[in-house]
């Protein structure tokens, strides 16, 4: 045993010597432990990018000693100011020490910077000795939109920047540890489980499976955020108006929250980026007869994956309806393709509003750590 251990250890990369392919910038550390119970103490995470996001209840798996790197990649906006830098594209990578062969790539939900999946989800398959690897998507905050040149280049942009991470985590993955991962998945909340399906319809070669948490859903024609959020915003207060637009009957006690933080604040912020010469107000917006289509078509589902996707929604989510997204997207994908897709009975956009109302809604989180096993089993050899 003592041999093996010595062979393995002759084949790590020393720490200062691990390079990020493509990077302008890295900065590697040495922690001794790289979940949020360590990095909040030593600087290498921001709470702020997680907060809201999961219920005050959860617990978390801690002492997982290792190397995280942090950087950027070349980018031209200055969105993100995490560490003084003022510079997008930035990325974090996580090197367990104990690493048991595998790989954990992700985006971030709404706008939100590369540390925001670390409680969520970092914590727990770093614990299971995945590396892991996120990306701030190329741009962040309000702001977001004024990415790019035209409209939806800010959003394609986010699955370039997926795309450029998983190969640059690959490759940090062999230099540390002598070896490419044994699998390779992404997982990811809101916007980063939209990120999921793209990349399993898109780029596939780069990815073993995926979990999507409530991803959002963008097609051309119907479907989409920009189509049922103004519906909702007009109808406010009316029941049968909300419910039109497709929100669950139930789920009445949440709309006062996210009608007052989030459905005029979301939809405002995507058809500023998808339909920038729009000036009226949110509750006007009128999707199908503005006809966004060539912006909304660059960044447009499928449903046509090419890896194991497992798909998780709470029939309760109060800002994506689950009638109005993952029950289409599981249509999109349909029977043949391999997907997997669970509708957690209770289960909400926020798990943090599972504080609040702990005896009508679900947390997510339990569901999405028993998808990620689904996942590990199925597409084990």
């Amino acid at each position: 045993m003592l041999v093996a251990l010595t062979l393995v250890a002759s084949l790590l990369t020393p720490v200062q010597q691990l390079t990020v392919p493509g990077a302008e910038r890295a900065v590697v550390a040495r922690l001794d432990d790289l979940t949020t119970a360590g990095t909040v103490a030593t600087g290498h995470t921001d709470p702020a990018d997680w907060a809201g996001l999961h219920s005050a209840a959860t617990v978390n798996p801690t002492g997982v000693p290792g190397i995280q790197i942090d950087g950027y990649f070349p980018d031209t906006s200055t969105t993100n100011t995490n560490h003084g830098w003022n510079h997008d594209a930035q990325f974090v990578i996580r090197l367990p020490e104990n690493w048991t062969g595998g790989l954990v790539v992700s985006g971030t939900p709404g706008n939100r910077e590369q540390y925001a999946n670390d409680y969520t989800i970092s914590d727990w398959v770093l614990s299971k000795g995945y590396a892991f690897a996120a990306t701030d998507k190329g741009n962040t905050g309000v702001g977001f939109h004024t990415d790019g040149r035209r409209p939806g280049d800010a959003i394609a942009e986010w699955n370039e920047r997926v795309t450029q991470l998983a190969v640059a985590a690959k490759a940090v993955v062999r230099q540390r540890y002598g070896r490419s991962p044994e699998r390779t998945f992404m997982a990811g909340i809101s916007n980063g489980g939209y990120l999921v399906r793209w990349q399993l319809e898109n780029r596939g070669r780069l990815y073993d499976g995926g979990v999507d948490w409530e991803g959002t859903l963008w097609r051309v024609k119907g479907d989409n955020l920009l189509n049922y959020l103004p519906k909702a915003l007009k109808a406010y207060p009316d029941q049968s108006g909300v419910l039109a637009a497709g929100f669950a009957e139930g789920s009445e006690f949440l709309w006062p929250f996210h009608r007052q933080h989030y459905w005029e604040l979301t939809q405002q912020l995507h058809q500023k980026e998808l339909d920038p010469s729009y000036e009226g107000a949110a509750a006007d917006y009128d999707y199908d007869a503005r006809k966004p289509y060539a912006a909304v078509a660059k960044i447009a589902l499928t449903g046509r994956i090419t890896k194991p996707l497992i798909t998780i929604h709470g029939t309760l989510d109060t800002l994506l309806p689950i009638a109005r997204d993952s029950d289409v997207y599981a249509k999109m994908v349909g029977p043949h393709r391999p997907f997997r897709y669970h509708r957690i009975e209770g289960g909400n956009h926020l798990d943090s509003l599972v504080d609040a109302y702990p005896d009508k809604l679900k947390p997510m989180l339990p569901a999405f750590r028993s998808a990620f096993a689904e996942l590990e089993e199925w597409v084990s050899p």
